[in-house]
This record gives structure tokens, C-alpha cells and sequence, in this order.
């Protein structure tokens, strides 16, 4: 009575619209010795190759004899139309990363370099370098030794 029996594969969409797949039957021998116990077969059955994303669902196995029927718990496939694909950023974030360094590097040289021209237009203008330093000397041997010593000229000079 069992030894006749079909498959049926078939899968049910998003929808739960069922689209059959692939059907067999089957009609099994019993070894000799092996009658009225339990026997276990596997079959497989492989959907290759999924045709587009539309065949994203759930995938089932059915058995039925004469009067029983048995269903497997499905499987769920997720068909994608590119496969997955690994984001990577590190590019992105490294070349971000350069064009900030350059633009602060470039801002700081900029801001320095008007300081610094700034600083010795004003000096020139308020009181010549050579003056300064001849001002400073005569400040020097008139002081007494026990007296400290001039500060030293700013470091932007």
C-alpha cells in the first residue's frame, strides 16, 4: 500500500500563490525481510538556476500515498537580482580624511604666513630691526651686572 507514492515540489510566494515545481512517482521495492517495518528514503531535488527575484518564497516538499498526505516545513529562499554585495567605505573615509588634513594644512600655512608678514610690516614700520637691537645693547651695559638680562626677541621674529 506505501510503496506507491509521489513528490511534489513546489513553492508559494509573497502572494501565497502555490507554483508547482517538479513532480514525481515513485513506486519502491521492499527488500525481503523488511516488510512491515519502517523505512526512511531521501530525495533531493535542486532548483538551479532561480530565473529572477520573483522567485523569492517558500519552498516545500510534498509526499501523498493513497489516502495520506505529509508536507515538510519549507524552506525560504531570497533570490536577489545582484547577490549580496559588501559595502566598503574605507576609500570614502580616507580620501574625506586627506582632503581635511590638506584644507587645514593649507588654511594654518596661510593664516601663519599673513601673520608673519603682519608682524614685520608693523616692526618696519614702528621700529626699524637695527634700531631695536642698538636699543637693547645700550640697555645691556648700562644696567648694572647684578640686573637680568633683556627678554629674547619673540619667536615669530
Amino acid at each position: 500500500k506505501y510503496t506507491k507514492f509521489s513528490i511534489f515540489y513546489y513553492w508559494i510566494n509573497s502572494l501565497g500563490q502555490k507554483t508547482s515545481i517538479y513532480s514525481t512517482s515513485e513506486n519502491v521495492a521492499i527488500p525481503s525481510g523488511k516488510e512491515n517495518k519502517t523505512a526512511t528514503i531521501s530525495y533531493n531535488h535542486r532548483i538551479m538556476p532561480l530565473e529572477n527575484t520573483s522567485s523569492t518564497g517558500t519552498y516545500y516538499c510534498e509526499v501523498k500515498w493513497n489516502d495520506i498526505q505529509k508536507m515538510g516545513n519549507g524552506v525560504f529562499v531570497l533570490a536577489r537580482g545582484t547577490g549580496y554585495i559588501e559595502t566598503s567605505y574605507e576609500w570614502e573615509v580616507l580620501t574625506t580624511l586627506t582632503a581635511i588634513v590638506a584644507a587645514l594644512s593649507i588654511t594654518a600655512t596661510a593664516l601663519l604666513l599673513s601673520k608673519r608678514k603682519a608682524m614685520s610690516y608693523a616692526q618696519q614700520v614702528l621700529c626699524p630691526r637695527r634700531n631695536k637691537l642698538n636699543i637693547l645693547r645700550q640697555k645691556v651695559e648700562t644696567q648694572p651686572h647684578s640686573a637680568s638680562p633683556p627678554p629674547p626677541p619673540p619667536v615669530y621674529d
